[in-house]
């Protein structure tokens, strides 16, 4: 199985749906640690996706991702901007050329733009951060395609493995970001980059198990 380009784009209508729907949520969860604008910002975003998706139709799903790198860089405010922007950007330098992705693709590209957010971020594991979602979701697609899963498999074990990353966030003391400032009283809060990554895979699995 492969993803096509159609289904790439697919993917990202889901996924400004499920920020737009989630919007008020991710933003209580940043009031909690944060500057209190994060789902506004991710809808924001999204919203300015959706608006130049169409003159993207019939372009690789390389160029598709750098685009909507770009297009996140500059409307995306805060700390997330710069991330997301990057996390798109590098997943599109690894799918330059490419009209569908095989598993190993999409794993070589969600890899890239996890390595991308760490250089950008400067976030490790249990930092309390979208990387504490992003790695496990890696690794799990990593040890889907030496288990030899299948497409569908993959992804559903790589967004619910996702889903564990963002909860383990919960009792960390953050390091990075805003919420570091609290320290200790960072603790008890489910961190919101965490969790808007965690909804973007989870719309890669659900958009792409069809």
């Amino acid at each position: 199985m492969t993803i096509t380009r159609d289904q790439t784009l697919d993917w990202i209508k889901a996924c400004a749906e499920a920020l737009a729907e989630n919007r008020d949520y991710l933003t209580r969860l940043d009031a909690d640690i944060g500057d209190a604008d994060h789902g506004t910002n991710m809808d924001r975003g999204f919203k300015a996706v959706i608006y130049v998706l169409p003159e993207l139709h019939n372009k690789d799903i390389g160029t598709i991702f750098k685009k909507i790198g770009m297009v996140l860089l500059s409307t995306i405010g805060g700390a997330g901007g710069p991330l997301y922007g990057t996390f798109f950007l590098q997943a599109g330098m690894r799918s330059t050329g490419k009209m569908e992705l095989s598993l190993e693709d999409w794993y070589l590209a969600l890899d890239a733009a996890l390595n991308g957010v760490i250089l950008c971020g400067k976030a490790e594991p249990g930092d309390k951060t979208m990387v504490d979602t992003l790695t496990p979701a890696v690794e799990a697609l990593r040890h889907a395609i030496q288990d030899g899963e299948t497409f569908q498999q993959a992804i559903v074990q790589s967004a619910d493995a996702a889903r564990d990353g963002m909860q383990s966030t919960i009792p960390m003391v953050a390091r990075k970001g805003r919420a570091s400032t609290l320290g200790a009283r960072s603790a008890g809060h489910q961190d919101p980059g965490a969790t808007s990554s965690y909804l973007l895979l989870k719309e890669a699995a659900e958009t792409w198990r069809a």
